[in-house]
Order: structure tokens, then sequence, then C-alpha cells
């Protein structure tokens, strides 16, 4: 799968915890990117976050990094 539809699916779900407060909404979306994303989905959202994350949302780049770190 390429970078621009991962990025696009990765805000989309973003967009579904917008309601939510920051580190709740960051949460939310490093979860559901935990569970429901294949690893190699996985894999590639990090390289491309490693390369700028050029694309991503603010929210969205916050739960890529803390997924990186767990």
């Amino acid at each position: 799968m390429d970078d621009k539809k991962l990025v696009y699916m990765a805000n989309q779900i973003g967009k579904a915890f917008a309601y939510q407060d920051d580190p709740t909404a960051v949460s939310s979306i490093a979860g559901h990117i935990r569970s429901f994303w294949d690893p190699r989905m996985r894999k590639s959202i990090f390289a491309h976050e490693e390369s700028g994350g050029e694309g991503l949302e603010p929210r969205v780049l916050a739960a890529i990094r803390t997924l990186r770190t767990a």
C-alpha cells in the first residue's frame, strides 16, 4: 500500500476522534492503528513518519510516534 493511501487512512482515523481532547485522541488513534492495521501497514507508516511524516495531522503523527516507542 502506498504512503498516500496510508496517510489518508490514518488521518481519517484521526477525524473519527476529533471530538476528544488531545491526549485521549492520541491514545485512541494509536489503539485503533495497533488493533486494526496489519504489521506491514504499521511498518510503512512508521517509515513514513521517520522520513518526516508529510501530510499526517498533528494528533495522528503523535499517535504514530507513541506506537513506535511502545
